[in-house]
């Protein structure tokens, strides 16, 4: 979802009154700095092992959203989410080469959260055009048919970047990498799964929406952005609820 507004306002969106826990980092992984810190992040996470798939999920979250929500700026998160799942395993397999068995399922639950941040990510753009929807509003077909392209790619980018991943050097992180891209392609992923729900809405809107619409309305990269921030936070529970027309936010809301 290529957006250079993401500085523009979502105005009317009814969940910006909840409060984003910790203050919100706002920062680009334009730079190396970043990717680096990320990839420490993740590494140590798998090398202690705790709550590993739900940790790396949350920082891959955060990350997405101090960045634009492009399909070039995705990869290279997954890259720095990647080197850090096996860095954190070498590590592990230094300290005790007897304990191969937890390694491969730390790194398979790294890989899994870094899975159901992308996930997530269709989610809340599915989320946005449902709640756009309910309240009688557009995004721009611009807006749409960038979505629409990126996330058509994006479970084939997360394929390919752990492709990627396994190749190089040698060692047992590859071989459960090789594992869990082999597996994925059989079995399928969480994003792949979240994305057969989203991308119909989306060009349902497309097939609705009128040629009047180009450059107007509201813009999907920011709506997103807001929800997927949420989703960061753990505050989006009963969040679909929103989106249903006639919701009464006289509930306890």
């Amino acid at each position: 979802m290529r957006s250079t507004n993401m500085t523009s306002s979502y105005s009317g969106h009814p969940f910006k009154r909840i409060t984003i826990m910790q203050n919100e980092t706002v920062n680009t992984m334009g730079g190396g700095n970043d990717a680096a810190m990320l990839e420490a992040e993740v590494c140590s996470a798998v090398e202690q092992g705790h709550d590993v798939q739900k940790i790396v999920r949350q920082l891959t979250l955060r990350r997405i959203n101090a960045r634009s929500l492009d399909l070039e700026s995705l990869r290279q998160i997954a890259r720095a989410v990647l080197r850090g799942a096996r860095a954190g395993a070498r590590k592990e397999l230094q300290q005790s080469a007897a304990q191969t068995g937890i390694t491969r399922v730390h790194l398979k639950r790294a890989v899994a959260g870094l899975d159901a941040a992308l996930a997530q990510l269709a989610e809340a753009s599915k989320l946005a055009l449902e709640e756009a929807a309910a309240r009688a509003q557009t995004f721009s077909r611009e807006d749409l048919s960038r979505a629409r392209s990126d996330l058509e790619s994006l479970e084939a980018m997360f394929l390919e970047t752990m492709q990627a991943s396994a190749s190089g050097v040698t060692d047992v992180g590859q071989e459960i990498l090789y594992d869990l891209v082999t597996h994925t392609r059989i079995h399928g992923s969480a994003v792949g799964r979240q994305l057969r729900e989203t991308l119909p809405v989306i060009t349902q809107q497309l097939d609705t929406a009128g040629r009047t619409q180009v450059g107007a309305g509201l813009h999907l990269a920011q709506a997103t952005s807001d929800l997927l921030r949420q989703i960061a936070a753990d505050v989006l529970t009963g969040l679909a609820d929103h989106t249903k027309p006639g919701h009464s936010q006289g509930k306890g809301d």
